[in-house]
């Protein structure tokens, strides 16, 4: 069984105050805690930067008044913590800023009250941050392509709230994994929705497709950042609902998130996407987005 000597003590920041994730408590009323009240953002940070910083917090301030929660900071004050937060993890690991590939995490819940499902009022919210080392798919990681299972959409209807309430995503993602797949691809009454922890894109006929921005999908940050790839390629792209059995029939299917970038689904319930390879659109797609983490400020 894991304990808390096997946390590694990397840094994190809770209510004020940096220590290690070895050392931060919070409340056991902490409606985090209690009810999974509350939002969060992972922002991914290369050679020491944050990408796409000011997306993200657009996201968190939405996801924050969806919940009716205010927030805590401004965005001067998370970007300077989440600053100080990849300056000391590269000092964890005896290396420079700009050495390092982060994944930051912020996370906001309600805070601490008596165990009530009706909002409290005048409470402070419970702030915690932490970083850690982002993964980055090897070459023959993406050479290979991953492969997905499908599943029944069995979330609430409101996807597009960054909740930490994530038991069905947890759900939905343990499904791939019984089966050594890399994520679940979710179907709601046979359109595509999104997948556990990332979006999906559908390629057809040298069209990229994707669900439309709404209610049952988290809007990723890289809805707009493909979006904007797909225009500098001269790739036709569109949001709509998107039919199981197109997803079937595609020619290419394709993920992203903040933790795997643009990466290329090559099997699908056991069955072989298109050719069975990473295909052209996705070879534009990822050499775009390299050049927008350099491009970044």
């Amino acid at each position: 069984m894991t304990g808390m000597n096997d946390i590694p003590a990397l840094p994190c920041w809770l209510n004020g105050e940096f220590s290690t994730l070895r050392d931060a408590k919070v409340s056991v009323l902490d409606r985090g805690f209690i009810f999974g009240d509350g939002v969060y953002e992972v922002v991914p940070a290369y050679a020491g930067k944050p990408f796409r910083f000011a997306e993200h917090m657009a996201r968190l301030e939405r996801s924050l008044g969806e919940m009716r929660i205010e927030n805590p900071m401004s965005r001067q004050a998370w970007a300077s913590l989440v600053g100080e937060l990849i300056e000391m993890y590269a000092a964890h690991v005896g290396k420079k800023p700009q050495q390092t590939d982060q994944l930051v995490y912020l996370q906001v819940t309600r805070g601490v009250a008596m165990r009530d499902h009706v909002i409290p009022a005048g409470i402070q919210p419970t702030v915690f941050a932490t970083t850690n080392r982002l993964y980055i798919y090897s070459p023959e990681e993406r050479e290979q392509g991953v492969e997905c299972f499908t599943a029944e959409d069995f979330r609430w209807h409101k996807a597009h709230i960054k909740s930490i309430s994530l038991a069905g995503a947890v759900l939905a993602r343990q499904i791939s994994a019984d089966q050594g797949g890399n994520e679940t691809v979710l179907f709601r009454d046979g359109y595509l929705t999104e997948a556990a922890a990332a979006n999906i894109w559908v390629v057809k006929g040298g069209k990229v497709l994707g669900s439309p921005k709404d209610n049952l999908v988290l809007e990723g940050i890289r809805y707009g950042l493909i979006e904007q790839l797909c225009a500098e390629a001269g790739i036709p792209f569109e949001l709509r609902r998107v039919s199981r059995d197109e997803v079937f029939a595609a020619d290419e299917i394709l993920i992203s998130s903040a933790t795997k970038e643009v990466v290329p689904v090559t099997r699908l319930d056991g069955k072989p996407v298109g050719n069975g390879r990473p295909g052209p659109i996705y070879a534009k797609l990822y050499a775009g987005y390299q050049r927008a983490k350099q491009a970044s400020p």
